[in-house]
C-alpha cells in the first residue's frame, strides 16, 4: 500500500510518528510532505522521517488562498508520481487533491467548526472519510468516522510513551522538586483572529507567584522579552513531553500543550477566549477534572484557583488517577489508525 501524509503543523509529525514507523514496519510505503517551517523541519529530521518540503504557508487572505492552489497541485502530482492509494492528514490539500485521483483523503481534526470554520467549509465537503472525537458531538454524515480517542493519544497513550527521568538532570531538577512549565502563544493562525491570552502583566504576575513555590520553564511561539529569558527552557523540542509529565503545573494560553499536559496527568491551567469553545478541552475540564479555563477577563479567578493547587499535597497523585480515568474511556489512536487504514479496501 502506498500512503501520503501531509503535515502543516509541528503536532502532526506527533499526531502520525508512530503511524508512519508503524505501516512501514508492515512493508507499506509511506511518502511525506510537509509545509515549510523551521519546527517542522527539526522533528521530521529528529525522528528520521524523509519528508518532501512544499515550501512555506501564505500570508494574508490573498496569500494564504494562492498558496493553498500551489500546495493542492503538489500534492496532487505526488499522488500521482508515487501512486497512492490513500491521502491523510490534518489538511485541506489532500481533500482537494484526491478528487483527481483514484486515491481516498482521510480528514483528521480535533477542532470543531465553531473553533475552525475555514479548514471545515474547506476541507469537509471534498474529503472520503472525517476522523473526528466523539466529544465534538456534531455529524458530518456517513463518511464522518467518530472516536472515543483524541490526537493526543497517537503519541501519549502510555503504549506509545513512557516519560523518561532524564529529562530532569536536563533541567537541573531534582526528583520530587516542584517545577512548572509555561507556554506563550502567538495567535496566528487564521483561526485565532481577535483571539487573547494572558496579558504581559499576567505573565509577570505568574513568574512573581511560581517563583516561590519551585523552577519556572518557559517555552513561547514568539520571542520572549528580557525578563522572561532566564526562564526561556533549553532542552532538545522533541523532549518536551516527558518535561510536561513531572511538571508540577502546566500554565499557558496554548491550547495545543495544555492537553498534552492533561492527558499526561499533569494539572494544566489555561487562560484565552477559546475557554468554552472547544469540546475536547470542555471535556477534559467537566468530565476528567484534568485542567481549567478561564478568559483573560477571569484574571483574578484564574490566580486564586492557581493558588489553591499550590496547596494540594497530594496533586500530582490526584491528576495521574484522573488521567487513569481517562485512559479507560479512551483508545490508543495510532493502533485505530493502523486498524483502520489497513481495513480499508
Amino acid at each position: 500500500m502506498n500512503i501520503l501524509i501531509d503535515i502543516g503543523h509541528p503536532a502532526h509529525v506527533h499526531l502520525f510518528k508512530n503511524f508512519i514507523w508503524k505501516m512501514k514496519k508492515r512493508g507499506n510505503k509511506v511518502i511525506v510532505t510537509a509545509k515549510d517551517s523551521f519546527m517542522i523541519n527539526y522533528l521530521l529530521k529528529k525522528y528520521n522521517i524523509n519528508y518532501i518540503n512544499l515550501g512555506k504557508k501564505g500570508s494574508g487572505l490573498f496569500g494564504k488562498t494562492i498558496k493553498q492552489f500551489i500546495f493542492d497541485l503538489k500534492i496532487l502530482f505526488f499522488l500521482y508520481k508515487f501512486k497512492i492509494d490513500k491521502a491523510m492528514g490534518t489538511s485541506i490539500s489532500i481533500s482537494h487533491a484526491c478528487l483527481f485521483h483514484k486515491s481516498k483523503s482521510y480528514v483528521f481534526n480535533e477542532d470543531n467548526v465553531e473553533s475552525a470554520p475555514l479548514f471545515a467549509k474547506s476541507a469537509y465537503p471534498f474529503a472520503d472519510y472525517i476522523i473526528t472525537p466523539k466529544c465534538l458531538n456534531e455529524n458530518h454524515g456517513k463518511k464522518h468516522i467518530q472516536i472515543s480517542s483524541l490526537h493526543e493519544l497517537a503519541y501519549l497513550h502510555p503504549d506509545n510513551f513512557k516519560p523518561d527521568k532524564k529529562i530532569l538532570k536536563e533541567l537541573n531538577v531534582k526528583e520530587g522538586e516542584k517545577f512548572f512549565i509555561l507556554r506563550f502563544n502567538a495567535f496566528k493562525a487564521h483561526h485565532d483572529k481577535g483571539i487573547k491570552g494572558l496579558s504581559l502583566e499576567s505573565k509577570r504576575k505568574l513568574i512573581n507567584l511560581l517563583d516561590k513555590h519551585g523552577k519556572i520553564f518557559i517555552t513561547s511561539e514568539e520571542e520572549l522579552g528580557k525578563e522572561f529569558n532566564k526562564y526561556k527552557i533549553k532542552i532538545d523540542p522533541a523532549k518536551i513531553h516527558h518535561a510536561l509529565y513531572y511538571a508540577h503545573l502546566f500554565i499557558g494560553d496554548s491550547n495545543s500543550m495544555m492537553i498534552e499536559a492533561a492527558v499526561l496527568g499533569t494539572p494544566a491551567v489555561r487562560c484565552n477566549d477559546f475557554v468554552g469553545r472547544c469540546p475536547v478541552i470542555e471535556e477534559l475540564e467537566h468530565k476528567y477534572g484534568l485542567t481549567y479555563g478561564f478568559k483573560p477577563k477571569e484574571n483574578d479567578k484564574m490566580f486564586i484557583k492557581i493558588k489553591t493547587l499550590l496547596k494540594n499535597k497530594n496533586l500530582k497523585k490526584e491528576w495521574q488517577q484522573k488521567r487513569e480515568k481517562l485512559l479507560k474511556d479512551k483508545i490508543d489512536l495510532t493502533k485505530w489508525m493502523v486498524d483502520f487504514i489497513e481495513k480499508q479496501n
